[in-house]
């Protein structure tokens, strides 16, 4: 009876997946001014509070991400412009951090892509502040020994849709609504 639990424990493993913790991450996000006078970009990083991957077999099938949207930090500027900058981001001009201190991404698919180096098309639901919507990227996914690492592609999503807007509509339309994301994830 013991033998026959066991194998069906480790059964049901292999048929829904196995759950891989996020162990390290590296997301860094691109966002970009219409303004020719000023600097036309600024990037910075955003750090990952807890996330798994879901493996069936050596393919990735899901996992989801939490993301601390009160670390989101400018690391192209320093000082007091970086302390402003960051500010900015944090308050209610966009991510409103005190209101909504994470945002998630819940994977809810992986394809094969035509592309040599990113082979997976990964799509899921993204959350910030609130609101919802599907964002797809293409990442090289490898697995060996029990450790899964996600590399994607640089990709973008329309910040709009998630109301991650400047307050006001003069200094928002300065801003393009495209936001660019690179994300790397280890998983064990």
């Amino acid at each position: 009876m013991k033998k026959i639990l066991l194998l069906a424990v480790l059964a049901s493993g292999l048929a829904f997946g196995q759950s891989k913790k996020v162990v390290a991450s590296d997301v860094h996000w691109w966002g970009y001014k219409i303004a020719k006078s000023e600097a036309s970009s600024h990037d910075g990083t955003v750090g990952v509070k807890s996330g798994d991957l879901v493996m069936k077999g050596n393919q990735l099938v899901g996992g989801s991400f939490v993301l601390d949207m009160t670390s989101i930090n400018a690391t192209d500027l320093s000082g007091e412009y970086q302390q402003k900058l960051n500010g900015h981001l944090k308050n209610g001009d966009f991510f409103e951090v005190d209101k909504f201190p994470t945002a998630t991404f819940k994977i809810t698919s992986v394809k094969k892509n035509k592309d040599k180096i990113y082979s997976s098309l990964v799509t899921g639901d993204l959350t910030v502040k609130g609101k919802t919507n599907k964002v797809s990227f293409p990442a090289k996914i490898s697995y060996s020994k029990g450790v899964v690492n996600l590399v994607s592609n640089k990709f973008s999503f329309d910040r709009q849709k998630f109301d991650v807007a400047y307050k006001s509509s003069m200094q928002d339309v300065f801003i393009k609504d495209d936001i660019d994301m690179l994300v790397k994830v280890t998983a064990k």
